[in-house]
């Protein structure tokens, strides 16, 4: 199978279904920063520190890919045979983070990203993860989709966040506070 189609040449794209868009659209915006936010999500579990965790982030990778899938399809018929969104994932994200929140200090400040390159990658995801949300929120305003997408969103730049703090923990590195002059 050829990668290169030459559709898009045009500047449009195809959303699942057939129907044609252009590739600044809000929809392609919001599933465009998702894929964004699974490279990043990919880059950050190479981590040998995330390791024990590996299965639980490859599955929010593959959640992602479904959550990407459901915004690329307006087509009814096309929906109907998506795979369902997980709706007990943001329950799981949830009981990670407090398994994790038992292991770290408690936290007293605002925190810069970095000290460790994990944590740093864990914060860009964090970031990527909240600019998907703001594109998806801002086609909920012009477009029908599952408002579960954003919680899941939400839920998950709480997760990253978390993340980057057990990172800072089990590198035994400095969280690093913000200051003030």
């Amino acid at each position: 199978m050829r990668i290169y189609t030459r559709t898009g040449d045009d500047g449009t794209t195809g959303l699942f279904g057939g129907a044609r868009v252009k590739k600044d659209d809000l929809r392609i915006e919001a599933y465009g920063t998702v894929d964004e936010l699974n490279a990043f999500l990919g880059k950050l579990i190479e981590h040998e520190a995330l390791a024990p965790h590996l299965d639980f982030f490859r599955d929010i990778q593959s959640q992602l890919f479904t959550l990407g899938s459901h915004l690329a399809t307006i087509d009814p018929e096309m929906k109907a045979k998506l795979p369902p969104f997980d709706s007990n994932a943001v329950t799981a994200f949830e009981k990670w983070m407090d398994q994790v929140d038992e292991n770290v200090p408690a936290l007293k400040n605002f925190l810069l990203p970095g000290g460790h390159p994990s944590v740093a990658d864990a914060h860009v995801a964090r970031a990527v993860c909240r600019r998907a949300e703001r594109r998806c929120v801002s086609l909920a305003q012009v477009a029908d989709i599952d408002s579960e997408l954003i919680i899941y969103l939400n839920r998950l730049s709480d997760l990253l966040f978390t993340t980057a703090r057990h990172l800072s923990n089990v590198t035994g590195t400095e969280e690093i506070a913000w200051k003030t002059r």
